[in-house]
C-alpha cells in the first residue's frame, strides 16, 4: 500500500528543491573555478558544525588509528572542501569534461578504449571519491564511452532531476537501485551495454565483508552481474588534482574467480573490489566520503 507523504515533508522537499535551483542558477553565473572554490570554502565552514562531522571523524580514526591528530583535521577539512566543490562543479560539468579545457589527465586510456570496443557488455565500478558525479560524463566526453549508472534515489524525489539531466543529455540512462532497477540492469547487460556501480555504501541486506579490516555490509550486485555474464569488472575513479582538475584512472580488469561455489566466488570478487577501493582511499583519504555510516557500530 502506497504511503501518503505528510504535507510538512512535501513542503520541505519543495523548499529544498527551490533552494537548490536558486543555488545552481547562481553558480552558473560564476566561472567553474570560482564556483568550485566558493562551495569548497563554504563547506569547510559549515561541515564541521554538522552531525555528519562526528560520523566522519569516528570512521576516519577507527580506520587509521595511528593517524596524527593534525592529519585527521586536515583530512576532514579536505573532505568537506571536496564535497563543496562537487556541488559547485555540477552546473559546470560540460566545461570540466571538455578535453579542450585541459582539466583532465588520463591513466590507462588504452584500458578505457578496450572496455569501449570489446563488443561485449561491461561493468565498471567506483566509489564516492573526488567528484564521482563527473566520472560517467568524463568517460563519455573523452572516449565516447557510454556507461549507464546505477544510483540510489535521493530522499527528496524532487532533487532527482538535478542529478540525471546531464546523464540523459549524453544518452546515459540512470537506473535506480531496487527490484525494477535490477531487472533493467539485466536487460541492458543482455543487450551489450555498459553499467557503472558505486560499491562503497552500506547495504543493510547485503553481505558482510571486511572493508579496511572491519565488517561492512556490502552490496553484491557487481559480483552477481559479473559472474552471471562472465564480465571482468574494472575500477574507474577520479583524483582531484587542483581545484576543478582531475586525473582519470582506469584500472585493469579484475579476474573472475571460478571455484564452483557461487557464494564463495561472489565474496571473493567483492573482496578484491573492496581492496582496490581501499588503495584509492589510502592514497587520497581527504577525497573520500567519510561521513557515511559505512561500518557497523
Amino acid at each position: 500500500m502506497k504511503q501518503t507523504v505528510p504535507f510538512s515533508k512535501r513542503v520541505a522537499w519543495r523548499l529544498q528543491y527551490w533552494a537548490a535551483l536558486a543555488l545552481m542558477a547562481l553558480l552558473r553565473r560564476l566561472s567553474v573555478d570560482a564556483a568550485s572554490g566558493f562551495c569548497g570554502w563554504l563547506m569547510r565552514k559549515i561541515g564541521p558544525r554538522l552531525r555528519a562531522h562526528r560520523i566522519a571523524r569516528r570512521n576516519l580514526t577507527r580506520t587509521f588509528p595511528d593517524m596524527p591528530a593534525d592529519q585527521v583535521e586536515q583530512t576532514l577539512t579536505g573532505m568537506w572542501d571536496n564535497l563543496g566543490r562537487i556541488i559547485g562543479e555540477l552546473p559546470h560539468a560540460e566545461t570540466i569534461c571538455d578535453p579542450a579545457q585541459n582539466r583532465l589527465e588520463v591513466v590507462n586510456a588504452a584500458g578505457a578504449i578496450a572496455f569501449r570496443d570489446s563488443g561485449k557488455a561491461g561493468l565498471m565500478f567506483g566509489g564516492h571519491i573526488a567528484n564521482w558525479e563527473l566520472t560517467g560524463a568524463i568517460l563519455h566526453s573523452l572516449f565516447r564511452l557510454t556507461v549507464h549508472p546505477i544510483y540510489r534515489a535521493p530522499n527528496n524525489p524532487l532533487m532527482l532531476n538535478l542529478f540525471i539531466q546531464t546523464r540523459q543529455a549524453q544518452g546515459r540512462e540512470a537506473i535506480p537501485k531496487g527490484r525494477d532497477g535490477a531487472k533493467r540492469s539485466l536487460e541492458m547487460l543482455k543487450s551489450g551495454q555498459h553499467l557503472g556501480l558505486l560499491i562503497d555504501q552500506k547495504m543493510n541486506d547485503g553481505i558482510e565483508l571486511p572493508f579496511f579490516g572491519r565488517p561492512a555490509m556490502t552490496a553484491p550486485a557487481l559480483a552477481s552481474f559479473a559472474l552471471k555474464f562472465g564480465i571482468e569488472p574494472r575500477l574507474c575513479h577520479l583524483v582531484r588534482l587542483n581545484g576543478a582538475r582531475f586525473r582519470v584512472i582506469f584500472s585493469d580488469p579484475l579476474p573472475l574467480p571460478n571455484s564452483g561455489n557461487r557464494t564463495a566466488d561472489i565474496e571473493s570478487l567483492m573482496l578484491a573490489a573492496n581492496r582496490q577501493l581501499e588503495d584509492c582511499i589510502r592514497a587520497h583519504p581527504e577525497q573520500w566520503l567519510w561521513a557515511h555510516r559505512r561500518w557497523k557500530e
